[in-house]
């Protein structure tokens, strides 16, 4: 059995059910250790970029360039997989599947998602929270 024959017979009822293939924003940009894959094209990436430095570790691959790259991408770590639409992520979540990376997930949402998380008040949380960690309290 290939890998994604055995992928799809996972994909079963109670998979989809339990959500364990998507990731809410908020909880991707609040895990530890977590990496937030931006698969959007280039001229997307250029246009808008999503450099979520207090948050979140961020890679961005352009789709076409994950067969090529993908060895970037942590297997350690928990991955969230995000486009603009959720097309792009979805492929990408299942080929990296595929490749053996077991903690990857779509991240649920869009611009407006990230956008609401960036708004000043929650920015400055991550920000405390952060310094807290680096000063071991």
């Amino acid at each position: 059995m290939n890998p994604l024959d055995k992928i799809l017979k996972g994909m079963t009822f109670e998979f989809f059910g339990s959500g364990k293939h998507k990731i809410e924003m908020e909880t991707l940009l609040t895990t530890q250790d977590a990496v937030f894959l931006d698969v959007r094209s280039r001229p997307e990436g250029e246009s808008i970029q999503l450099g979520l430095k207090h948050h979140i570790k961020t890679l961005w691959i352009p789709i076409d360039e994950i067969p090529e790259r993908y060895g970037e991408i942590p297997r350690d770590a928990t991955v969230g997989v995000f486009c603009s639409a959720g097309t792009r992520s979805t492929l990408v979540y299942l080929y990296l599947r595929t490749l053996g990376y077991d903690n990857v997930r779509i991240a649920h949402g869009n611009y407006d998602a990230i956008i609401s998380m960036l708004l000043p008040g929650k920015l400055l949380k991550f920000i405390n929270a952060r310094e807290k960690k680096a000063g071991g309290e």
